[in-house]
């Protein structure tokens, strides 16, 4: 594959003059610095570095290494233009070649020109590699003879960082004179080869920096999220899936070329700062206390009390066939009785899961039951249920009560100060505002700002519809069932007709099978249903 040589706009020629374009070269080699400072992409940093070497000593041929952790030269860039050889960086071909190895037997490796230029720190200026004493170039007469080429003047020069330590050495292979000749490496080449090479260090050093600090971050953001998977197991996969369900909704849109969103972009920085903002939405959540986090059932606290409950049913049943022994209840009316608190027993289990919504006659019979009398430890009439078990065994859908909700939703108040109590820098100052929009509603009826839709911005209304599919779907919560796509696109239609989610972008999610792709990477099978769209409550097709 053979490749533009214009990068960032800097042409990047063939052979160009000797000494006597000095001048002009120096010029070059200026607005290569700046080019190079620029390139935030390892890959064409690398391919920009050797293809501007060979540009300003007109040499045909070159590669790029790389000193690796082990303490070996990896071949990352070759390039021979004659041959229009191209391996390694954006070409697409990888490189065959094994690493050359700094050193051998314990010592280092002086007879390979790379490796000596690597340990030495020193460059090396052959001008007929075939003639030249104390390097071993079998390597290259093998290359030579397989591809009819001519390996003749190398300049190999060390690429030393600002702690003067060797981080890739930079080889240049046959300089062409303006007529096309080859010739060996002027002293000017030379030294524009080792300037070029130091600032490329410095460039590729600094690079490399970044690159670690956006992976220490990413994984210190990781290390949050593997501390509330600790804390709760039902909420470390939502720490995972939203961020990517947010991502793929926000692509669906940038990919969107019609509608009202038609003018939704985002940059490779946009999308960095989003995908941070998804890592980070429930960050918050260290916050909350675990036995309201994993409350899989209505009474559960550090235990579920449904257990207490079961033992008082044994006591009024031992009552009532006391009762029998001491002749005040007759068999038929025991046996009425018995069967009756079993069932109440029973009644009271399925309350407590929590997985159905509550009728008002259910909510009336547990009050029923709550007025039963028996007698406790200390032998003291009292009701058969507590005001506290009543309030929770009467909750309407799901497992929380009105104040335990109120704790597990400060959880995102936590969130957004945690983050905008940071320092974030240019490129990432809306993470806050992204991950903490995603309780919010449409209609400004949200949490916890009561922010309305054009308060808000696109990608923070992407995560909140990805936060609603993800808990809906989620088949990992001990309260409930992972809902099928059908189920849960019919809730999230409501949620649209209702001003909850934004419209726009749950018809984008929708029309662009986004919750299809997220299904077949999350799902069960079971839960991956046909879905007929037109059956969508507010569906725009």
């Amino acid at each position: 594959m053979n490749l533009s040589e214009t990068t960032h706009g800097l042409k990047l020629g063939g052979a160009v003059g000797r000494e006597e374009d000095l001048g002009h070269r120096l010029e070059q080699l200026n607005l290569i610095g700046a080019s190079l400072s620029a390139e935030r992409d390892i890959n064409r940093l690398l391919e920009l570095i050797l293809t501007a070497a060979k540009s300003i000593t007109g040499a045909d041929g070159g590669t790029l290494y790389r000193v690796t952790e082990d303490k070996t030269l990896r071949f990352e860039i070759v390039r021979t233009s004659s041959l229009k050889y191209y391996l390694g960086g954006t070409s697409g071909n990888p490189v065959p070649f094994y690493p050359i190895q700094l050193h051998k037997d314990g010592r280092p490796n002086h007879s390979m020109v790379a490796a000596y230029a690597a340990l030495t720190g020193k460059t090396v200026n052959i001008a007929d590699a075939y003639t030249a004493d104390g390097f071993d170039f079998s390597g290259t007469r093998a290359f030579d003879s397989k591809t009819g080429y001519r390996s003749k003047s190398f300049l190999t020069v060390p690429m030393r960082n600002h702690e003067h330590e060797t981080i890739g050495v930079l080889q240049l292979i046959n300089a062409r004179d303006p007529e096309g000749e080859i010739v060996a490496f002027s002293e000017s080449d030379q030294r524009l080869a080792e300037s070029l090479a130091s600032q490329a260090a410095i460039a590729l050093t600094n690079r490399m920096l970044i690159i670690q600090l956006e992976h220490l971050f990413e994984s210190f953001i990781n290390l949050i999220n593997s501390a509330i998977d600790e804390k709760s197991p039902y909420t470390g996969g939502h720490c995972q899936r939203v961020p990517q369900l947010t991502m793929m909704l926000a692509e669906a849109v940038n990919e969107t070329r019609e509608g009202p969103l038609s003018d939704f972009h985002m940059t490779e920085k946009d999308r960095y700062e989003l995908k941070i903002a998804g890592l980070l939405h429930d960050c918050g959540k260290v916050t909350t206390p675990v036995h309201v986090v994993d409350k899989a059932t209505k009474l559960q606290t550090i235990y579920d009390r449904i257990h207490l409950i079961d033992t008082r049913f044994e006591v009024l049943k031992r009552d009532r066939e006391v009762q029998f022994l001491k002749n005040e209840l007759g068999k038929d009316e025991l046996q009425r009785q018995l069967r009756q608190l079993d069932q109440d027993r029973e009644f009271l289990r399925a309350c407590n899961v929590g997985g159905e919504r509550m009728k008002d006659e259910d909510i009336a019979r547990v009050k029923r039951i709550a007025a039963y009398r028996w007698r406790d430890a200390e032998g003291r009439d009292a009701a058969f249920l507590s005001d506290d078990e009543v309030t929770n065994l009467t909750i309407r859908a799901g497992t929380l009560t009105d104040e335990e909700r109120k704790v597990i939703n400060h959880h995102i108040v936590a969130t957004i100060k945690m983050l905008e109590a940071l320092p974030w820098p240019k490129h990432l100052t809306s993470v806050p505002e992204y991950a903490g929009g995603h309780h919010e509603r449409m209609d400004g009826k949200g949490y916890p700002k009561g922010l309305t839709r054009e308060q808000m911005s696109v990608q923070a209304r992407c995560m909140g519809i990805a936060d609603i599919f993800e808990a809906l779907t989620a088949k990992d919560r001990p309260y409930k069932k992972g809902k099928t796509l059908s189920e849960s696109l019919e809730i999230l239609g409501r949620m649209k007709l209702n001003h909850h989610i934004d419209p726009d972008l749950f018809d984008i999610f929708v029309r662009r099978k986004v919750y299809r792709r997220y299904a077949e990477m999350f799902l069960d099978q079971e839960q991956i249903d046909e879905v007929d769209e037109s059956r969508i409550p507010g569906y725009q097709p």
